[in-house]
């Protein structure tokens, strides 16, 4: 009898090792999916993710407590600031210290040549801008840029030639005084000639491509300051040189 009984209960298996081997498995499906999740989603979706896996499990460090994985992976979040810098980045940056050093020579002209009240420089995100109140240039209700100051126009001409050549766009703006003589019907033509003739006086300088110059006109409709009053009205007429940021593309 003793012996029989022994026997039936050396045949029950143990199956206790069950439930942790189970555990484990669930943990381990957890872990895979948060990995595979993760090279998915960005970094903060991922740290919100593990938080909440290590608040639910309980006991010791997890896998969850090491840093996450698209942050170990991902050169954009591992490589120093100027190295996540794209190629366009890079170039517009190049630019920009490039224009200025061009403001800075035509500044130190201005400065010489006591012009601070007629020239001005301004770096803008469309590119270097010269302005140039039309005083200075041209009669009342003229297209002609004055004899006597056509030798500035030559001198701002040098300043141009730069190596690489870059666009240079020649705008004219007017007051809104309305305009009517036998040359021109509106604000707009003669904004339209006094850019054209000036970009011309520029072109007299042989080391300037044409292919790189174009001229805009836009009458009244761009003031930077008030019509009400003259010094207003002296601001608004203007001629601009805008020297554009160099792209890779070549005319």
């Amino acid at each position: 009898m003793g012996k029989k009984k022994k026997q039936h209960h050396e045949d029950h298996i143990d199956e206790t090792w069950l439930i942790p081997y189970a555990d484990l498995l669930t943990l381990l499906l957890a872990l895979f999916i948060v990995l595979f999740a993760s090279s998915q989603i960005d970094q903060k979706k991922f740290q919100e993710i593990a938080r909440s896996f290590s608040s639910a499990l309980s006991g010791g460090a997890g896998v969850l407590d090491f840093p996450s994985p698209v942050e170990q992976n991902n050169p954009k979040t591992s490589i120093p600031n100027k190295e996540r810098l794209t190629k366009k980045q890079q170039e517009a940056a190049i630019e920009q210290k490039e224009l200025r050093e061009i403001q800075a020579k035509i500044n130190q002209y201005i400065e010489k040549q006591h012009l601070q009240g007629e020239l001005k420089t301004t770096l803008t995100e469309e590119g270097l801008l010269i302005t140039i109140l039309n005083d200075i240039l041209f009669d009342s209700g003229s297209a002609d840029v004055r004899p006597q100051d056509k030798q500035i126009a030559k001198e701002i001409s040098r300043l141009l030639v730069m190596n690489p050549p870059r666009s240079i766009i020649i705008s004219g703006h007017t007051d809104n005084v309305p305009i009517h003589n036998s040359k021109f019907a509106s604000n707009w033509e003669l904004s339209v000639m006094r850019a054209v003739n000036f970009m011309k006086v520029l072109l007299e300088n042989k080391q300037l491509d044409p292919r790189w110059f174009s001229a805009k006109g836009y009458g009244e409709f761009k003031p930077v300051a008030s019509n009400a009053t003259p010094e207003g009205r002296l601001k608004n007429r203007r001629v601009e040189i805008l020297i554009t940021p160099n792209t890779a593309t070549t005319k």
